[in-house]
């Protein structure tokens, strides 16, 4: 389980997380909501260690991992499909997918035949470069990237940002079916509420850096929810 208390982050004199707390359990999906600039992604960025917090705490498995670099608790299952994709697009999808495999045993460092499972079209473009992708195919990749870890928590952030229909009900169903499995947790960063609606156990969302509105999902009023997200 993942347990954030009281983060606080700030970008020189910009406070961006003021006393943030999340949680993650296995099994389960939270999604974090917001409107732009409000310190998603930097939450994101902090429970992965690309971004020291100034004070606060983030527990993952009962262990406390604040001050752990990001590539340390990569090796303890913690991966993210970082906004924008990421990926690398001279190199085929294989060799995309092979990027992943770093923070494994060496004994352990093999593509499973589950991820192309997951991703068919991943399959048939194998030897495509990573550039040559659709964006939604690109998502998918990045998806797989992560995936092949092996994580025990996957962060995603923004999965269907510039994604066309029809991709993001192929997303969603990967990451109810992920989900439904019982071997990650998962939390969600997403502005596209009626995506985030279906899939979330648990809402967060944000405003100025702060959590304004929070709770079991099944409980949360879509139009309370909406009121912040509207621009």
């Amino acid at each position: 389980m993942l347990q954030a208390a009281n983060l606080n982050l700030y970008y020189g004199a910009s406070h961006a997380l003021r006393d943030v707390a999340v949680s993650a359990e296995i099994g389960k999906i939270t999604c974090i909501l917001g409107r732009n600039g409000v310190g998603k992604t930097s939450l994101m960025r902090a429970l992965v260690g690309l971004q020291t917090v100034r004070s606060g705490s983030i527990m993952w498995e009962g262990q406390d991992i604040t001050a752990l670099k990001p590539h340390e608790r990569a090796k303890r299952g913690i991966a993210m499909v970082p906004q924008g994709r990421e990926i690398f697009p001279r190199l085929t999808v294989y060799e995309n997918l092979e990027t992943g495999l770093a923070p494994l045993p060496r004994g352990e460092r093999k593509i499973e035949d589950e991820i192309f499972a997951l991703f068919p079209v991943l399959h048939e473009m194998r030897n495509r470069r990573g550039g040559d992708l659709s964006g939604g195919q690109q998502q998918q990749l990045a998806i797989a990237r992560a995936l092949v870890t092996r994580p025990r928590l996957l962060l995603l952030d923004e999965p269907t940002e510039g994604i066309q229909p029809s991709i993001i009900k192929d997303i969603g169903r990967v990451i109810r079916d992920l989900a439904n499995r019982g071997t990650m947790a998962i939390v969600l960063v997403e502005q596209y509420f009626d995506f985030a609606r279906a899939l979330a156990d648990q809402f967060i969302l944000l405003q100025r850096g702060e959590v304004v509105v929070e709770g079991d999902a099944s409980r949360l009023d879509a139009d309370d929810v909406r009121r912040y997200l509207t621009v």
